[in-house]
């Protein structure tokens, strides 16, 4: 295992406890420079999780509550009427920042969730005309409710896709539920030290870059997403956006094992937390028993693994 990404993974799991697999696939997104969605019931972690990776990463942090009355604006910035120097100035919104948490994304408006899409696609933001390069790195890690709550409304696929990753934390297990009552995760967050700076960060990432993705593993790569397309279980497969996913965060898993090659095994471990919330089960699908893991287990086991 890479030695840096050890320190980052022990950090976190001083006040997140035994959820190491959550740990490393975020970590893979961030090492690939993806965006998170987390989709959970409140309670579980999810912000003490990304708090603890602002704090880890020395990467500047900023949060939002999503709700029904917060504005484009309040993302994205606006510009004003400046009197005492007769110009329009340029007030920045939240997402000016390295890490930006969209907490509860499914509670707000359609129109302030479209405001993120240039944000996660282009790393920009326009406002009036003029078009403004955010921090680097970035990250939007959005959490929500899971589809039915109370108050909640589905994101768009558009938006949707956008999000390298989405995972589920759950609940604890007996062992670990007793951790965290032995502890308190508030106070130890707030004690969490940098383990390295962004310039840092920003090598890493150009590394994970660089990792070697043979011929095979690319064919694979493209089979797999090809796999779920024209398919009797899917009403909606997987894009071409879902295939660079796999292939960064196959890259970021090798990485993170102390490998400058992926191999089919990368591909597995992170298959499913990219596909998981970009395919559509059809109707079909539904009416024969099959869920989404279900499918996705038979799609991915259809595709013959590079030898």
């Amino acid at each position: 295992m890479s030695a840096t990404t050890d320190k980052i993974k022990n950090s976190i799991k001083l006040v997140i406890h035994g959820k190491d697999e959550v740990i490393d696939m975020v970590l893979c997104a961030i090492l690939a420079k993806g965006h998170i969605l987390l989709e959970d019931i409140p309670g579980v972690g999810k912000t003490t999780l990304v708090t603890a990776l602002a704090k880890t990463m020395s990467l500047d942090y900023k949060r939002i509550q999503f709700t029904p009355d917060v504005l484009p604006s309040d993302l994205n910035g606006f510009t004003m009427y400046d009197k005492n120097t007769g110009a329009f100035v340029f007030r920045e919104g939240a997402v000016f920042t390295n890490l930006f948490l969209a907490d509860e994304i499914n509670r707000t408006s359609p129109k302030t969730q479209s405001a993120l899409l240039e944000v996660m696609e282009e790393q920009n933001v326009t406002v009036d005309g003029t078009t403004y390069k955010l921090p680097n790195p970035f990250f939007v890690i959005a959490t929500q409710n899971p589809v039915g709550a109370s108050g909640t409304q589905k994101l768009p696929e558009s938006q949707l896709d956008r999000f390298m990753i989405r995972l589920t934390m759950g609940y604890p297990d007996h062992d670990s539920a007793i951790d965290i009552l032995r502890g308190d995760s508030h106070e130890i967050v707030g004690e969490l030290k940098p383990v390295i700076s962004k310039e840092e960060m920003l090598a890493i990432q150009e590394h994970v870059a660089s990792v070697t993705v043979s011929e095979p593993i690319l064919n694979y790569i493209v089979q797999l997403t090809e796999i779920t397309r024209n398919n009797d279980l899917y009403s909606l497969g997987l894009s071409p956006r879902a295939s660079i996913a796999l292939m960064k965060m196959a890259r970021a898993k090798a990485y993170i094992d102390d490998r400058n090659y992926v191999v089919p095994e990368d591909v597995k471990a992170v298959y499913f937390s990219i596909a998981n919330h970009r395919v559509v089960l059809s109707t079909k699908a539904k009416a024969t028993g099959y869920n989404l893991e279900m499918a996705l287990a038979k799609s991915f086991e259809s595709v013959k693994m590079p030898g």
